[in-house]
């Protein structure tokens, strides 16, 4: 008797957790972001929120937690229920540059969570200012290998993407090239129009619309292929330097441990909202490219970028306490 009940309570429980499975979401999700309102990330999630609605048939309310460049944040996530109802959308730095720049992470990102989805690519272009007398990367190249340490780049702060990739570019070239932080992207581009400042790596967008204004020079994508808002722009790889394609990313997480049935549901749901056109060029005016990995294959691609990034922190000499 004691085993039929057994029994019964089993296929009972399975069949509770089925049915619980095929009804998420049953509230609103919330999307966290460890970054203030109005920034790329906000306007990557708003991107996708409306639509994503629409597929899973609850409201999704964006959060900021910002502070310690992303890490509140990612902290409050990974603290979280694991049960799909909140997620952290994350970039290239919160992700796998934080782990190696913070002495002191609250978060492991891949123990703490489970990826859902990577929803997009980011290039950057290499840029100089007009004031140099060069109009390709290779002349550049020479140019300030013929002028060790009397070349400054300009980055939005210490241990960002904009920091790394010169110094990836520094790396791949044997060039010599200092340092110079901002407080921002903006404060860094004014120095690169005036001349202050000689090189930076910038997203798209803003790159594309300074440099077709003639305010600064774009000399190459960092991207494998040519981006379509600077199509007369070669890549680094067509520029001659073998291998050189580093791009950021954009990706959703969940709290390590969620249901399997609940991450693939969610997965999918991002994949259906990256089919939508609109989406897609919405997106590519924003300077990122849809690049869709479900769960598995993002989880993947983390562990392959996260050494890889703290190569780069590290040779950059980058440390925040």
């Amino acid at each position: 008797m004691n085993i039929a009940r057994k029994g019964i309570a089993a296929v009972l429980c399975l069949a509770a957790c089925a049915t619980a499975m095929a009804a998420f979401p049953e509230k609103p999700i919330k999307v966290v972001i460890g970054f203030p309102a109005g920034g790329p990330l906000d306007q990557h999630a708003r991107l996708l929120t409306d639509k994503l609605q629409a597929v899973l048939g609850q409201p999704v309310i964006v959060d900021y937690k910002p502070g310690a460049g992303g890490s509140v944040g990612a902290e409050a996530v990974a603290k979280s229920p694991a049960d799909g109802y909140t997620l952290m959308l994350a970039n290239t730095g919160v992700a796998v540059i934080n782990g190696a720049l913070y002495a002191k992470l609250p978060y492991n990102t891949l123990k703490d969570f489970t990826p859902i989805a990577r929803t997009a690519m980011q290039p950057l272009a290499l840029l100089v200012t007009p004031k140099l007398p060069v109009t390709s990367l290779k002349q550049f190249v020479d140019y300030a290998r013929a002028r060790p340490g009397q070349i400054n780049y300009g980055s939005a702060g210490n241990g960002g993407i904009s920091h790394l990739v010169p110094e990836m570019f520094k790396n791949a070239t044997g060039i010599f090239m200092v340092h110079i932080p901002y407080r921002g992207s903006a404060p860094a581009f004014t120095d690169l129009m005036g001349g202050q400042v000689q090189f930076m790596a910038e997203s798209i967008p803003q790159a594309a619309n300074y440099h077709k204004q003639g305010k600064v020079r774009a000399l190459a994508v960092t991207s494998a292929t040519r981006n379509p808002a600077l199509p007369d722009v070669p890549t680094v790889i067509e520029a001659g330097i073998k291998g050189f394609e580093v791009v950021g990313f954009y990706g959703f997480l969940a709290p390590a441990g969620t249901p399997k049935d609940v991450v693939a549901k969610l997965s999918d749901a991002f994949k259906q909202v990256l089919t939508s056109p609109e989406v897609r060029d919405r997106m590519v005016s924003q300077g990122a490219d849809p690049a869709f990995l479900g769960s598995e294959d993002f989880a993947k691609f983390l562990v392959a970028e996260t050494p890889r990034w703290e190569k780069a922190v590290k040779a950059s000499g980058a440390r925040m306490d």
